[in-house]
């Protein structure tokens, strides 16, 4: 029977809900000592966990042999296994849009159709008994993320619960029929369920899960009305919202705690490590972060960042452990630890040759069983998605370089690219529109491929390579396909039309080169203008990184508007200062999720259109004008999809591909990293 959905207890009903779960003491782990009474044995648990499963292509085939991997591990320690996922475990994407084919309606699992419905059954079927909240999991927004994770007639929804100790859920209406009390048993919740913590018994031992979620969600994706707690305060403020409810769940005799952290940044999984008091574990999440031991075997090309686990010493200077690994199915995390009689982590008794970062290939897998429910839904998306490789919009002769470490530090040709293609298709709304501005975090993959050449691991020698031809579906070496452009534009963002002055343009600018040494997802890719900028001069300074701070930033020394034809028509920014009218204005194309002011009055990725982006207009197919280009007809008019799909069936075909290879930064002309290369901005 399905629990009544009520707001979360106070205190001392949620302990005293912990204390009956837990049924007394377990004698399952019990030794007789010499006199002949009894003493505690260390309690073993294997904890299996995942992340960041949101890859375009890459994680389908992956998953099989990752359920093989699991499958064997687990039945190394059948009855003292939790399986846990950290969060992202879909995205925006090809095989999240393929999920509303009808044809998913008839597999295990799914019965209904829906966008990212096959990534959680994906996951229902690898085991997930609990998952914290990704930035991901919300890109679609609140109703989307309902209606994925809530049960829809046949369709289950998630076996597992979502958990976020500083999230409330209730103050979103989508969300709210979906919230659970905290501090339940976790598999006694109705499928689609939201809470903060809960517990979990592993043989005997009741294990306490809390989740936490990246205060900056607000900025990175849609959330809603979902409140965000700490709003202020940094990592020590974020420390303070976790606490109480590890508090609870010790107060309620849980001395075995686990914390599944999605933050983004490894770095703040670490410092919780030592601010928090009572957390054993931290299962890190939204990093991508490879840890790894030495003795573990990686995939070709890669390296573990850190060693696997990390250890920290608590808030209590108890032993904490950090773990992680990269995403898209490529490794299951392996944790196996004892406890002592108090619940603390015996650190002596870790085991490197068991524990650490376990490659999902064929290798690995044998001894374990593919999951059959999993092959079924992999082998139905990729049919789906083999129509979708079909529908050929452009041609290229070069790699588009979209991946992570380049288009969130440096100009790219895939950047540049769409950049153009949302210029292009913003005139055809509004011919006066002169500069386009998005975040490269909004690029997801790259169009092409690359390879290590034999015998070889160093990315110097990497080699590059247009799209690779698929027979089955008719695609030739070079074609660009819907199934490409779904998986590098997987937000899909709308396009928004607006002025900005001079000092607008110019703050928009210093706010996209701030967080460079970061590999942030605000750097920009941009068209109708060029800048130059010096990473050793001051940042600005915004709320995204915690407290508000109040620094405009000297990073752009040089900026230009330019022409239709390429020539400079305005110079903007020299040697660090405003020229000309500050308030002058400039008619701009960027992204809607941008231009959308959140809960802190920025907009997505922190820009700051906390000014009012005068003459708005946002294109779309009501905004179209009847000359418009509307070739393509798979994603809506006025997205991103769209525009590139308009401006490469326009311009790029197999007689005319596009040609303009990918530059190291000591040749890019848009963006100009003073750091790599002499300024050539300015006539």
């Amino acid at each position: 029977m399905a629990l009544p959905l009520i707001t979360r207890w106070a205190l001392t009903a949620t302990a005293t809900a912990i204390l009956a779960a837990c049924g007394g003491d377990s004698d399952n782990n019990r030794n007789t000592n010499n006199n002949g009474g009894e003493t505690p044995a260390p309690y073993t648990l294997q904890l299996l966990h995942f992340a960041d499963m949101d890859g375009a292509t890459g994680a389908l085939q992956n998953v099989e042999p990752f359920s093989a991997v699991l499958d064997k591990l687990r039945s190394d320690y059948p009855d003292n296994t939790l399986v846990l996922s950290s969060g992202d475990n879909y995205i925006p994407g090809p095989r999240y849009f393929a999920a509303a084919d009808d044809t998913l309606a008839a597999v295990p699992g799914i019965a209904v159709a829906g966008n990212g419905r096959a990534d959680i059954a994906l996951v229902n079927a690898l085991g997930v008994q609990a998952s914290v909240v990704g930035n991901h999991d919300l890109d679609g927004g609140t109703e989307e993320f309902a209606s994925i994770i809530g049960m829809d007639g046949n369709y289950p929804g998630t076996d597992f619960p979502y958990l976020s100790a500083n999230l409330d859920f209730t103050t979103d209406g989508f969300l709210s029929g979906l919230v659970q009390q905290d501090g339940q048993p976790l598999d006694s919740l109705p499928n689609g369920a939201l809470a903060g913590f809960g517990t979990l018994e592993v043989n005997g031992e009741m294990i306490g899960i809390v989740g936490a979620s990246t205060p900056s969600l607000g900025n990175i994706t849609s959330t809603g009305d979902i409140t965000i707690k700490p709003a202020i305060g940094g990592n020590s403020a974020l420390a303070a919202e976790i606490q109480p409810a590890v508090d609870e769940l010790q107060d309620a005799g849980i001395d075995k705690i686990i914390l599944l952290a999605h933050m983004q940044t490894l770095s703040i999984e670490k410092e919780l490590a030592t601010l928090l008091d009572g957390v054993d574990i931290i299962v890190a999440g939204g990093s991508n972060t490879l840890l790894a031991d030495d003795n573990d075997r990686l995939r070709e090309g890669d390296n573990a960042q850190d060693t696997y686990p990390l250890m920290f010493s608590s808030a209590s200077n108890e032993p904490v452990l950090v773990v992680n690994t990269d995403g898209d199915y490529k490794y299951l995390g392996r944790l196996v630890v004892a406890f002592d009689e108090n619940g603390v982590l015996l650190t002596d008794r870790l085991d490197d040759t068991i524990n650490g970062a376990y490659v999902a290939d064929a290798t690995m897998a044998e001894g374990g069983t593919v999951n059959g429910d999993i092959t079924t839904i992999v082998d139905t998306l990729n049919q789906v998605l083999a129509e979708r490789d079909g529908n050929i919009l452009g041609h290229t002769s070069v790699y588009l370089d979209g991946r992570r470490s380049q288009v969130r530090t440096q100009e790219t040709n895939l950047g540049n690219l769409t950049a153009d293609a949302n210029l292009w298709i913003a005139r055809e709304y509004d011919p006066t529109v002169q500069v386009s501005i998005k975040n490269g975090g909004g690029i997801r993959d790259d169009i092409g491929y690359f390879t290590f050449p034999p015998g070889s691991t160093s990315a110097d020698e990497l080699e590059f390579f247009p799209p690779a031809p698929n027979e089955s579906a008719g695609k030739a070496s070079g074609d660009i396909s819907q199934f490409d452009l779904e998986g590098s534009l997987r937000f899909n963002n709308t396009l928004t039309v607006g002025d900005v002055t001079a000092t607008e343009l110019h703050q928009l600018l210093e706010h996209a080169v701030a967080r460079v040494e970061g590999v942030a997802g605000q750097f920009p890719q941009v068209a109708g203008l060029r800048f130059s900028f010096d990473p050793a001069q001051p940042a600005r300074m915004s709320t995204l990184n915690g407290d508000a701070m109040d620094q405009a930033g000297q990073r752009v020394r040089n900026l230009v508007v330019l022409d239709e034809n390429g020539a400079v028509a305005d110079t903007v920014v020299e040697n660090g200062s405003l020229v000309g009218d500050a308030n002058r204005t400039f008619r701009l194309v960027t992204l809607g999720f941008l231009a959308t002011e959140g809960g802190n009055g920025l907009g997505g990725d922190g820009y700051p259109f906390d000014f009012p982006l005068e003459n708005r207009l946002d294109l779309n197919s009501e905004t179209l004008p009847a000359e418009g280009s509307n070739a393509a007809t798979f994603a809506d008019p006025g997205s991103e999809q769209d525009a590139l799909a308009e401006y490469l069936l326009a311009h790029f075909d197999t007689e005319n591909p596009f040609d303009q290879a990918e530059t190291d930064t000591d040749q890019d002309l848009r963006i100009q990293n003073l750091d790599h290369r002499t300024d050539t901005i300015l006539p």
